[in-house]
Formats: structure tokens, C-alpha cells, sequence
């Protein structure tokens, strides 16, 4: 069905669309390449909402290349379905279309309800020789976020957590840093800089009052910082009240917690309310909040109890594991989860990749059985 040249060319279409990996939120990360046999003729990746998809840069590309006239016939090669309704910008479709191409390919159909393989239909019903499905896996993983939000409307749930090759996370008086080496430090950097927000606990925030933002790698984009805080005890004077910090209270009823609010309030920090039957936060209404504000992936760095609340709820989809080669005896794990009194009912996980960093740790990504 796919020759080798269709596989070459949307490989290089999937690395054009890696160009978008820390810009692109809300929208999904999108390359195409406009080729004829083994010829290309323009590449695009979609940089950021509002700006042109990745089909309409490949084209551009294309034309300043070979000419309006020598698009037509050509093959699109697109990671994603190409849209066919306006939204900040004109259908993908019609800019196909208009341009004459003889064969798209996309890897995979659009999860989003407006799309949803009608941008597909649209091309065929014009004539268009339409394929799907070519490195389809490559295509999801690289969009796990978007993907997770338009078919569960929660984003999908990354915690990173750093540890010794016996699970602590810090010692038993708090000290954590630093347990795992600079390569470590710095990759985790790349994998909060590809998040649309990162997410942690007041513990942490009272410990290590870190400023949850991006400054080992590169990036035009930092992303959001969100805090659950029941109470509302995180003090005014830490790094993380900041504007646009967005915090995730129980309930508000209490004056001493509505005050807070309002002082919150006065320094550009959001707070919402979502209290559970117990008054704290309620997880999954919170995930699904924060699905509504447009947030696909969610990066979550926290203590060992809001980290065992988030597993234990179902909230999370993957771990992101720095493992250092040491030992460090009594001190605090990974996540508090309650005893079990058979194996059977431990958290079942899919190792998807092991990966030696530089300075000896290890990074493993593993996801959660469902």
C-alpha cells in the first residue's frame, strides 16, 4: 500500500512536526512534506495557534521552490489529518485543493470532533487518491496530549519523579538535591519545556519553593504553573505565586481561606475551587478543568503524597523515572500508596523505553496499565 518512498518522506514530515514540540499547545504538532517520487518539493511544520498549518507552510515552501505549477500532481504528506473547518485559520483542505495535489497521505485521522475524518472524506469527494495510516504510532506518540483531550477531555499525566536505584526520593529530613546528575536535571528540563503546564503540591512548594519554569533548554514558551493547595497555605512570598499561576483549592467556605484567595487574587494568581466529599481537591474534576483551558499535556512534579493521590485516583498516565546509581537507605519514596496484602493489586506498568543518560542515571518512561 506504502512504497518506500512514502515511508521516507513522512518520516521527514514527523521530524518537521517535532519542530513544534514546545510551541504548538493548544493545537496538536503537525509537519507535512509536498514531494513528487522521491523529489521534495516543500516541508512545513505548524509552529503555534493562530499562525498557518503545517500543510499551508509546505506549500508556501513548495511554490517558492518550484513554482505554483509544479505542486500540481504532487503527493501531501501530512502527520495529521488535514482540517477542513475555519478556526483561527482557512481549512487545510481547501489550500490542498486549490493547489492541486494528486495524493495525500496522513498518518493518522484527526481525534477532534470538528475533523474526525471529514477533512479526509472532503479530499476524496474532490478526487484526491486519500491514504491513512502510514507510521500511524509514530504520529500519536508524538501528540499523545492532543490526543488525550480530544477523546477523554483530561490531558494526558506525566510525573517525573527522581529517586535512587531504592526508590527515595529525598531523605527522611527533606534534603533532595541532588540525587540524580546534571544530564538528568537538564532532560527533565526538555520534558517540562514540551508540557502545556506543570503541576505540583504545597509540600513541595513549602520545601523546595521551586519556580516550576523552564531554564535548562531553550524554549519561546514557558509553561503553565498549577498548585493544588486544599487550604490555600502556599505563602504569598514563594516563587510559585506568580501571574498566571493557577491553584486548585477545596473549599472556600472558611474566612482565613477566602481571605487568602483574595490576596491570591490581588497578585494575578487564579484560584478555583473544587472541593471533593472531604473538602479537598477533586483530582478528576480538576484534570478536567484544565482539559477545558486547553492544556493537553500535563507535567506533574510533586512530593510522594500528592504523587500517591494522583495514582491512586487513576489520574496518571505515565512515569518518568530518573534512577541514580546509589543507595540511600530510609528516606521518602516515590509515592504514597496504600499497603497491599497481595501482589495482585500492585500498579501494573508498560515499560516504554530505558534510556543511559550521560552521567550514569537512567531514564525510564513507563506507562499505566489500564
Amino acid at each position: 500500500m506504502f512504497t518506500e518512498y512514502d515511508h521516507a518522506h513522512m518520516r521527514r514530515a514527523l521530524d518537521a512536526a517535532r519542530e513544534g514540540l514546545y510551541t504548538t499547545t493548544p493545537n496538536p504538532r503537525v509537519g507535512c512534506v509536498i514531494a513528487r517520487g522521491e523529489e521534495v518539493l516543500g516541508v512545513g511544520f505548524h509552529r503555534r495557534a493562530g499562525e498557518p498549518h503545517a500543510e499551508v507552510m509546505a506549500l508556501m515552501d513548495a511554490r517558492a521552490r518550484v513554482g505554483p505549477d509544479g505542486i500540481v500532481g504532487a503527493t501531501a504528506y501530512v502527520t495529521l489529518e488535514p482540517c477542513n473547518h475555519f478556526g483561527r485559520t482557512p481549512p487545510c483542505t481547501g489550500a490542498l485543493r486549490e493547489a492541486k495535489v494528486a495524493r495525500v497521505v496522513a498518518a493518522m485521522d484527526d481525534p477532534n470532533p470538528l475533523v474526525a475524518g471529514k477533512g479526509l472524506q472532503s479530499l476524496r469527494d474532490f478526487g484526491i487518491d486519500v491514504r491513512c495510516g502510514l507510521l500511524r504510532a509514530e504520529a500519536e506518540e508524538l501528540n499523545r496530549g492532543f490526543i488525550s483531550r480530544m477523546t477523554r477531555g483530561t490531558p494526558w499525566v506525566r510525573m517525573k519523579i527522581a529517586a535512587s536505584l531504592d526508590g527515595r526520593t529525598a531523605l527522611d529530613n527533606g534534603v533532595s538535591q541532588w540525587i540524580t546528575g546534571e544530564a538528568a536535571r537538564t532532560d527533565g528540563h526538555a520534558w517540562r519545556a514540551r508540557a502545556c503546564a506543570v503541576l505540583t503540591g504545597l509540600g513541595t512548594v513549602r520545601e523546595d519553593d521551586p519556580q516550576l519554569n523552564v531554564r535548562l533548554v531553550e524554549t519561546t514558551r514557558q509553561p503553565k504553573r498549577v498548585l493544588v493547595d486544599a487550604r490555600l497555605g502556599v505563602p504569598l512570598e514563594a516563587r510559585i505565586v506568580h501571574t498566571g499561576t493557577l491553584v486548585f483549592a477545596g473549599a472556600l467556605d472558611d474566612a482565613a481561606v477566602a481571605l487568602k484567595a483574595d490576596a491570591l487574587a490581588r497578585r494575578d494568581v487564579e484560584v478555583v475551587s473544587l472541593p471533593d466529599a472531604n473538602g479537598k481537591v477533586d483530582l478528576r474534576a480538576m484534570l478536567a478543568e484544565l482539559g477545558r483551558r486547553g492544556i493537553n499535556e500535563l507535567h506533574v512534579e510533586a512530593g510522594e503524597k500528592l504523587n500517591g493521590s494522583l495514582l491512586r485516583e487513576g489520574c496518571v498516565d505515565e512515569l518518568l523515572l530518573y534512577l541514580a546509581p546509589c543507595l540511600i537507605g530510609p528516606g521518602r519514596g516515590m509515592a504514597a500508596l496504600p499497603a497491599l496484602a497481595e501482589l495482585d493489586g500492585r500498579l501494573a506498568l508498560d515499560t516504554h523505553s530505558v534510556t543511559l543518560l550521560a552521567d550514569g542515571d537512567v531514564r525510564v518512561l513507563a506507562r499505566v496499565k489500564r
